[in-house]
């Protein structure tokens, strides 16, 4: 009898690679409960926006994978909780040096997976770095207050204690870093935490999860972190279920209201880092070369695929026409092309779809009366998934409905102001409103635009761009970008539940408001 010959596996060309972060073999699973690596959902071939070239394919979490995950964070909560913060921020502080030690091979995956460059690869991994440090800092700070009692002889005060499983829906656009803001928090808050990457960027989360998981076991704690790769079904299980105290989701708008309301329906929590429109705004007295790189980067920068990604500008009429002119010269210097090439400025978008909704885009700009200043093109020399940054001069905003929508590519409308009011106005009159910045040296314009009648937005810059928040701050925005807050400052108490204590350490027992009630 003939023997049935066993199909040969193709090796992926970035074995190596996939290898030095803890990913060996062409097939993965992509779901584990933290104690074990299994999964009963499809399989999902991915491919890098890069060159098209095959990465791996990954065995996706089913819904019932996802309840049996819950189930067991539920459990090691019940532990997990009752660690000393200081020694949960140890296990954080540890996670933090195994990252420094792979930051390179984890940022060029990071870069390879969803198309960014290389040096923003390795800015992602030192973003997840930098919340660990202030992670382990929070951990010996987290506490409340010491309140003044009406009463006699009695304490009141604040306590601050674990909500219990937290789950964490992240975006392809930063495959790490927004996980790492909000579990370095929530783990040294003693909560649970399961993740759910995108489906477009599983591995480096596959990586970054064994990582994470591994050390867990070392120091004792098993199961305190969980993963779920899927897609919308595993984000659905998540938001459905009552176990889970908490959601915090990064993406569009549309996933935003569903993940919302599926929330709020069970009484959940959840904090929602959406859709951004963001907008800088050039004064006559700005400085135009702090400006020109602020806007280059801030409209360039991952493609244009970040949610603090800068698609509008206001220019003074006073300094529209020169700051045109050195912006459309600084377009044509922008390199494009393969990521991991540290000379290349941006790569490609994260896939065809992208590009089909750039081109839309491009064309709703002209039949709207949008004039192209450059770009507006793709670059398919260079691979499936590239497309030229875009400039689109914009004279009537009235009819250019175009620029209140989010285009997740690198398309920068520009529009002319007269009045600063009317600049302010015209800012704040989109839907979203996450990052904001004005560029200018007149102290007046400065204060009024981070005043109550300024910008909307939960970021306010002034000479700076709308891109790159740093971990200390409290991240998000206000309107359709969701509410909500990640990473620094008191963010940290989202992820905790606050309880009010009375202590009375005297020998009688006043009543509140001065009651008489004796028996």
């Amino acid at each position: 009898m003939a023997r049935t010959a066993t199909p040969k596996t193709t090796p992926s060309p970035h074995a190596a690679l996939l290898a030095a972060v803890g990913l060996d073999g062409p097939k993965l699973v992509g779901c584990s409960d933290g104690h074990a690596w299994s999964a009963s959902g499809p399989e999902r071939a991915l491919r890098t926006p890069v060159d098209g070239s095959a990465l791996a394919t990954v065995r996706e979490a089913s819904v019932a994978d996802v309840d049996a995950a819950v189930a067991g964070l539920a459990q090691a909560f019940q532990a997990w909780r009752l660690v000393p913060a200081p020694k949960r921020g140890d296990l954080v502080r540890l996670w933090g040096e195994r990252l420094r030690a792979m930051k390179d091979p984890l940022g060029r995956l990071v870069s390879l997976e969803m198309g960014k460059s290389l040096q923003e690869g390795l800015g992602e991994v030192q973003e997840m770095i930098d919340i660990c440090d202030f992670a382990v800092g929070l951990s010996r700070t987290v506490g409340g207050k010491t309140l003044p009692s009406e009463r006699p002889e009695h304490r009141m005060m604040e306590q601050w204690h674990p909500l219990g499983v937290v789950g964490v829906i992240s975006a392809f656009n930063f495959p790490v870093a927004v996980y790492a803001w909000n579990a370095a928090v929530a783990l040294v808050c003693g909560n649970t935490v399961l993740w759910k990457p995108s489906e477009k960027a599983p591995l480096s989360a596959i990586a970054v999860q064994r990582v994470l998981e591994g050390l867990a076991r070392e120091q004792g704690h098993p199961g305190i972190v969980a993963l779920a790769c899927g897609g919308a079904e595993v984000g659905k299980a998540i938001a459905d279920d009552a176990r889970i105290a908490l959601v915090s989701a990064t993406g569009s708008t549309r996933m935003g209201k569903s993940v919302g309301v599926a929330v709020a329906a069970r009484m959940g929590r959840s904090i929602l880092e959406l859709g951004g429109n963001n907008a800088i705004v050039v004064g006559p007295s700005a400085d135009p070369g702090l400006a020109l790189r602020a806007v280059l980067f801030g409209a360039v920068g991952t493609a244009g695929q970040r949610c603090t990604s800068t698609r509008r500008l206001f220019l003074h009429r006073s300094i529209a026409a020169a700051f045109r002119a050195k912006l459309v010269a600084a377009y044509k210097q922008v390199r494009v092309g393969d990521p991991l090439d540290p000379a290349n400025q941006m790569g490609p978008l994260i896939d065809e779809a992208a590009v089909a909704t750039f081109t839309k885009a491009v064309a709703q700009a002209k039949k709207e009366g949008g004039k192209i200043l450059f770009g507006g093109g793709t670059l398919p020399k260079l691979g499936s998934c590239y497309v030229e940054p875009t400039l689109v001069q914009v004279d009537n905003a009235a009819k250019f409905p175009l620029a209140a929508e989010e285009t997740f590519a690198p398309i920068l409308y520009l529009f002319e102001y007269g009045a600063f009011e009317d600049a302010v106005a015209a800012h704040n009159a989109v839907r979203q409103g996450l990052s904001s910045a004005l560029f200018t040296s007149d102290m007046r314009e400065a204060e009024r635009f981070l005043s109550a009648a300024g910008s909307d937005c939960g970021i306010a810059n002034i000479n700076l761009g709308t891109s790159g928040a740093e971990i200390g701050g409290a991240f998000g925005g206000e309107k359709e970008t969701g509410g909500g807050r990640e990473s620094g400052s008191d963010s940290w108490k989202q992820y905790m539940r606050r309880q009010t204590n009375t202590v009375n350490y005297g020998t009688t027992l006043p009543l509140a408001q001065g009651i008489k009630f004796d028996v």
